[in-house]
């Protein structure tokens, strides 16, 4: 399509979007959401086949208005708090879901690293986890009980350091994403090579199903809120390395404030895991098979379904329920 066909098929569209946001009269925000997921498409579709156009710049500088109007301003007539966790945050990783697919690619490449590098080396585990970890868990394996580190200390002081530290760890990752996502790397990096060596030693010591029966009933959540926390450290990073047609500062506070609210989103994910790591998963050796293993499915169902699924299911609904086009 020529660059004048298009301006002249979407210039109504861009005009009434315009008074929508700066008019007096507001759409409901859900509509108001939908308008500005088409705002967005145009302006991808300008940036492919204009590159050089001046259509582009108006769009970027609307968009970029409409997004801190829509969602600094935007109220539920129910409950905010509900629409945050609900529409906000969905919709903002859909915008951002190819940094939430190089955070799973990265993670899961740095775990391989981690198992590899421990079937091939036999201190490597011990370098990782330390001398103390590995000879207590030998002990436990002998014992006939390979994750009974879990059970050391109270219900409550295990839920709250656990939790506490696991915060820490998402905050840093995103922090980190400020020397253009490098930390946030480096986080991951540490982390997965972690998980990775930390498995190849259970599989190595023929407890493998004990140690995933175990500890994943906490891990699966645990470990995907700490992915998720890593593609916000790399929305952040992005936003420094590749401003697009923003200035690098517009950019820079987009990223900031789009990564924060997905940092928080992962919130009561890590608390969850916590309270189970603190309070369930101790028993893992006592209770049957299904339980643990409907425990394990049913967290790693819930929080895959709000990251990968919902927001496609739900930028799919905006378009078919406001369509425009």
């Amino acid at each position: 399509m020529r660059e004048v066909a298009f301006i002249k098929q979407n210039k109504e569209k861009w005009l009434n979007f315009e008074n929508a946001i700066f008019g007096k009269t507001l759409k409901n925000p859900d509509e108001l959401a939908s308008l500005y997921i088409h705002l967005v498409n145009d302006l991808s579709y300008a940036q492919t086949y204009y590159p050089k156009s001046k259509t582009i710049l108006y769009l970027n500088n609307l968009a970029a208005k409409a997004f801190q109007k829509i969602y600094k301003t935007k109220r539920e007539d129910t409950n905010r708090f509900v629409h945050f966790w609900k529409v906000e945050v969905p919709l903002i990783v859909y915008e951002y879901k190819r940094y939430v697919l190089y955070a799973f690619l990265i993670f899961g490449s740095f775990v391989a690293i981690g198992a590899v590098s421990a079937a091939y080396d036999d201190s490597f585990v011990r370098i990782i986890l330390g001398d103390h970890y590995v000879n207590q868990t030998l002990e436990n394996i002998e014992a006939g009980d390979p994750v009974a580190v879990y059970k050391s200390g109270s219900n409550w002081g295990s839920f709250i350091g656990i939790t506490l530290n696991n915060l820490y760890v998402g905050i840093k990752s995103f922090i980190y994403g400020v020397a253009g996502g490098i930390g946030t790397g480096l986080v991951m990096l540490y982390n997965g090579i972690m998980i990775g060596s930390f498995q190849y030693f259970f599989y190595k010591e023929g407890v493998f199903w004990e140690s995933v029966r175990g500890i994943w009933i906490h891990g699966s959540m645990e470990i995907f809120a700490i992915v998720i926390e890593a593609a916000a450290g790399l929305i952040l990073g992005a936003s420094i390395l590749f401003p697009k047609t923003y200035s690098r500062m517009t950019s820079f506070k987009i990223g900031v404030k789009d990564g924060v609210k997905i940092l928080i989103s992962t919130f009561p994910f890590t608390i969850a895991a916590g309270f189970l790591e603190g309070f369930v998963t101790r028993y893992s050796d006592t209770m049957p098979n299904y339980l643990s293993v409907g425990i394990i499915l049913t967290t790693l169902s819930f929080i895959s379904y709000y990251y990968l699924i919902y927001p496609f299911v739900l930028h799919k609904k905006l378009k078919q329920t406001h369509a425009i086009i």
